[in-house]
Order: structure tokens, then sequence, then C-alpha cells
């Protein structure tokens, strides 16, 4: 299979020879470059219909592996032990809650081994598993158009994130909605349908949309995403009318500025200045930052003005120099780790801060600096320093013992069949099925 696979990869002979193919075809009359781009055409279409096909497979075998560990737990989490007569919670939970609980361990467990297997977010692996439990349950036109090839994989995430907006009780506006949306569905591209799709869905919905925005309102709130090269995006969601005013008020002043003779900026450009410029205390650049105590990761060939590596600021990445003093300048106390340049072991941690748990947080930070589940990017600073081997089973409270993992994960460990070992210094897992993945490497 994989012999097959890179025989059709780029670079391969039998590209190599469709190039020449296309390479001769240019020289031929208007007819047969005609002909050889109608093939080509044909060939993209089919391409695109097997894709298709293979990814509506993949969401309805995710759904189906999360149905079965919900009605199958014990192959994720072991046998029930509430089937022992002489069962007896350590927690003081009844049975209805323990069963309750394994059945939520079961569910992520097995998200996770697809995760790990697909290199998928486990968050992702959980959308695709909603969207194909919506789409069969609420939308089985659309479904059986998604399976067959026919529904692009974005419109039937539209569909499927509109059918689950609409009332969980009422199966009538389901299929109205879903008998409304199979045509568009198949033969509009993903923006002109999701503007059909709302509007239909809002023409099917039972309840008043005074009522629902008042509910969504709750869901507010401010986001900031890390981006390249020292920047990163901030994104809001907020009601409709004060977007709009607030995007108004921003291109208004862009244009006002814009107008100036000297001014070179973008309205683009313009529009994130003024947006900055509303931080109290004027611009961003000179907005004061919140007083902080700053981990940063300094290579010793930086340190000694031999390198020019950015510095690691904590919970974001690599930072320019400028920012780096910048923070500097406002922090009550720094960290000091050194590094080799060559392996990027740690080979010092300053110690003028004493208190043992946050020194040992400190010298695992480096090696460790998210989460050691694969995939996870929770920081450790937010994690639990867990014991590889369990400390009721002789495991030491020692760096050589303990790794950060994320409140679910550590569950996971702990209460499912998930296994974490450690072998010369490498830290591996062994999913409930048997396969085995290391854990990631240090990002930075």
């Amino acid at each position: 299979m994989y012999e097959s696979l890179l025989d059709d990869a780029p670079g391969s002979e039998r590209y190599v020879e469709e190039d020449a193919m296309w390479d001769d075809a240019a020289t031929d009359d208007g007819v047969d470059a005609a002909a050889n781009h109608g093939a080509a055409m044909a060939e993209l279409e089919a391409t695109t219909y097997h894709a298709r096909v293979a990814f509506a497979e993949q969401y309805r075998v995710i759904a189906q592996v999360v149905r079965e560990a919900e009605e199958q737990p014990e192959v994720w989490v072991g046998a029930d032990p509430t089937l022992e007569p002489a069962w007896c919670d350590a927690r003081g939970r009844t049975t209805t809650t323990v069963r309750r609980d394994r059945i939520e361990i079961a569910v992520r467990a097995a998200v996770a081994d697809m995760a790990v297997r697909l290199r998928l977010a486990e968050t992702t692996v959980r959308t695709r598993a909603a969207h194909a439990e919506t789409l069969r349950r609420r939308c089985p036109r659309v479904w059986a158009g998604f399976l067959g090839g026919i529904v692009p994989e974005p419109n039937a995430i539209a569909a499927a994130r509109l059918a689950d907006s609409l009332p969980h009780d009422e199966p009538g506006p389901w299929a109205q909605f879903d008998g409304r949306i199979v045509g568009p569905a198949e033969r509009l591209a993903p923006a002109r349908f999701r503007t059909s799709a709302r509007a239909i869905r809002e023409r099917v919905h039972s309840e008043s949309l005074q009522a629902r925005h008042e509910r969504a309102v709750a869901d507010r709130g401010v986001w900031l995403t890390p981006e390249l090269d020292g920047m990163a995006t901030l994104t809001a969601l907020l009601p409709a009318a004060s977007a709009h005013a607030l995007r108004g008020r921003l291109d208004a002043a862009a244009r006002h500025l814009r107008s100036a003779d000297d001014e070179e900026r973008t309205l683009a450009q313009l529009r994130a200045d003024v947006l900055g410029d509303l931080v109290p205390g004027g611009s961003m650049e000179s907005a004061p930052l919140t007083r902080a105590t700053v981990s940063v990761t300094v290579p010793a060939l930086s340190l000694l003005g031999a390198s020019a590596e950015p510095a690691i600021l904590d919970g974001y990445g690599p930072i320019d120099l400028e920012t780096a003093s910048r923070l500097a300048g406002s922090a009550t106390s720094w960290t000091r780790i050194l590094t080799d340049p060559l392996s990027s072991r740690v080979l010092d941690v300053d110690r003028a801060v004493y208190r043992v748990p946050a020194d040992l947080r400190r010298r695992l930070g480096p090696a460790h600096p998210t989460c050691v589940f694969p995939g996870c990017g929770r920081s450790s600073a937010d994690c639990d320093l867990d014991h590889t081997v369990d400390w009721q089973y002789g495991g030491p409270t020692s760096a050589d013992n303990l790794a950060p993992l994320c409140r679910p994960h550590h569950r996971l460990k702990h209460e499912s069949l998930w296994e974490l070992h450690r072998a010369t210094g490498t830290l591996s897992w062994t999913s409930p099925t048997g396969n085995v993945t290391d854990a990631d490497p240090p990002p930075f």
C-alpha cells in the first residue's frame, strides 16, 4: 500500500512522466491541448469525489467508535467494579455516578486514541463525531449525500452546526431543515450555501430570534491566538450590533487618518493601530504591561553574545529581543534557564527564589513545556505534576519520575487503560487498543 502511495507522490516517476506529457501537449495543436485539459478536469473531479467519500467515511467511523465506547466502556476503562458483590467506592460515589463517569472516561480514552493515531486534535475528533451524529439523526438526507460524495465537507459541517442549533426536542424543524437544504448543499459553493442555510434555519426555527439572542449573549468573549514573528490574533465574539459599531468606529478613524498627506499606512494597518490605541494608556507600544514573573529560556551562546537565537517567552514561544527587554522592565523577578547550544539540554536553573514546588516546576518546564500527552498543548504551568510510577507503588518525587499532565489527561492515565512509560528519559504512551506513541518533543 505504501509503495503505491509513494508511486503517486510528487517527484515520483509517474509524476515526471505526466509532466513530460503536459510539456509535449503544449506544442500540439489547440484541439489536443483542449482534450488534455479536459482529461485533467475529469481526473480532478474524480479525485475530489473520492476525497469527499473518504472524508465522510472518516466522520462515520469516528462517530461509530465514540458510540461503541459509550455502549462498551470496559474496552477502554476495564471491567465494571460495581458488578462485584463487595464493591464500595472509595470516593463515596453511587453506582449510577460511577457508571456515568466510566462512560465519560471511556469516550475520552477513545477520542484520545483516535486523535493520536490520526495526528488530529482531540477537539477535532470530538467535533467530527458530533457533526456526524447530528447529521445522522437530524439531517439524514444531507448525511446520505455526504457519504455518497455529493455534498462537500464544508457544506456538511455548516449543515451540522446549524441543525445542532435547532431545538433539541422538536424533530419537526429538523426534517424541514434537512429537506430544504439538501439541494443547496449539493450544488452551492460553501459561502453561498452558508448564507442560504442560515436563512432556511431562521424560517424553520420555532423559537423567536429575540429569545435566542438573549441566550447567545452569554457566550461572548475575547480570545488570543499566538501567531508567527511576535504577532498575535485577537478574536472577539460580540453581539452583532456591537461588533458592527466597533468596526464602524475603527474604519471611520482609519479613513480619517488615511486622508493625511504624509500617511503611508494602509487602511488595514490603521484599523489595527486604532484598536491598539483604545487600550488605556495610549498605543499598544506604550501601554503599561501587567507586572509578572517572566520565565525566559536563554541559549548559552546567546548569553555570551555569540548567537542571535531569540528568547523563549513562557506560554508563547520565540520573541524578539526588544520585546523581551520591554517585558523585563516590568517583571518583578526573572528565572534564568541556560541550555546547551547543541543538545538543548538544561545546564543550569536559577534558584534565586526558593520554594520546592515552584523550583521543581522550573526544572521540569524546559524539558516539558506542555502536557506530555501526544498532541496536547496545555502549558505545563497549568498542569499537574504526575508521578510516572505512582507514589503508592514506590515512585519517588523526583525530576526523573515527574511529568506535567493536564487535568483531563491526568484522569485518563489513572482512570482508563492508557499507560505512560519512561525508558532512558523518554516518555511513551500505550493506548487501550495497543498503539504505542512517544511523547511529543519540546516545541522550542
